[in-house]
């Protein structure tokens, strides 16, 4: 097994709700708690959104803190924080964070685009902003694309020299609204990538299993977890982030992938300690 299998794991993300799903964690301990089961059983990055006292998503540089320090207290996953944050979120706030904590890497929307019945917006000024603020904190960042043309805009801020290797890429499909997920539309993100990039495959809600295979076959990383998806199977709610998590780790096992480690990620994506 020289292959290996990074595998994410979008605990809690910015729209999902208790609700929707009672184990969904948002207190910074069951956050940490949620980090160090998926951690355990194969997550190597944790995409970090975080919740106030309400339950409500927020971007308070406090609460990413208290969070990171409770979690870094039971493993050594690679944080990477969101810079998405939530619809309607201000660019500065979605900075904030960043700014203020430098975690090991962070996410970097690359462009505009539809969210079910609301829109996260992202022109190329913004982009350019973001970019200069991760060059300069020394965050790696994963550039998250919704689109195709996504991908195109990102390798602007690559040629104007404001990102540089190696490149992470997220691909978010199947967001209502958005790019729907097919193994034919994972292709068309992966063949507008620059040459020997990392990528991420995110398969939002029914899209979620197989979306995990399309990684497989395509030659790119894993994401699981309650951000894009709250079922284990139809009409059967997933226990927990790890159960998810476990599921990966098992299908990766059986495409004859390793289980990539924090520190095979560090190595690979060259990330500042």
């Amino acid at each position: 097994m020289d292959r290996k299998m990074v595998i994410t794991c979008a605990c809690t993300g910015a729209e999902t709700t208790k609700a929707q799903n009672p184990a969904l964690p948002v207190t910074p301990e069951e956050i940490a708690d949620a980090a160090y089961d998926a951690w355990r059983a194969g997550a190597a990055i944790l995409h970090l959104h975080v919740r106030d006292e309400k339950g409500n998503p927020t971007m308070s540089p406090r609460i990413f803190k208290k969070t990171m320090e409770l979690i870094r207290r039971k493993c050594d996953i690679v944080i990477e924080i969101t810079t998405g944050g939530a619809v309607g979120d201000s660019p500065e706030a979605r900075l904030a964070p960043l700014v203020e904590l430098e975690p090991e890497m962070a996410s970097l929307d690359c462009g505009t685009v539809n969210f079910g019945n609301d829109y996260i917006v992202n022109p190329l000024p913004v982009m350019r902003r973001f970019a200069e603020a991760f060059r300069e904190s020394r965050v790696r960042p994963t550039l998250e694309c919704f689109d195709v043309g996504h991908v195109y805009a990102s390798r602007i801020l690559i040629d104007e020299g404001l990102v540089e290797p190696p490149f992470h890429y997220g691909f978010v499909l199947n967001v209502p609204g958005s790019v729907p997920y097919s193994i034919e539309n994972l292709l068309a993100f992966q063949h507008a990538l620059p040459s020997g990039s990392f990528f991420t495959v995110m398969g939002i809600g029914r899209a979620s299993l197989p979306a995990q295979y399309g990684a497989i076959a395509a030659g790119g990383w894993i994401r699981v977890g309650f951000e894009d998806n709250v079922y284990y199977a139809k009409g059967q709610l997933a226990a927990s982030n790890a159960e998810l998590v476990e599921r990966a780790a098992r299908i990766a096992k059986e495409a004859q992938f390793g289980i990539a480690t924090s520190d095979d990620v560090r190595s690979m994506l060259k990330l500042r300690r």
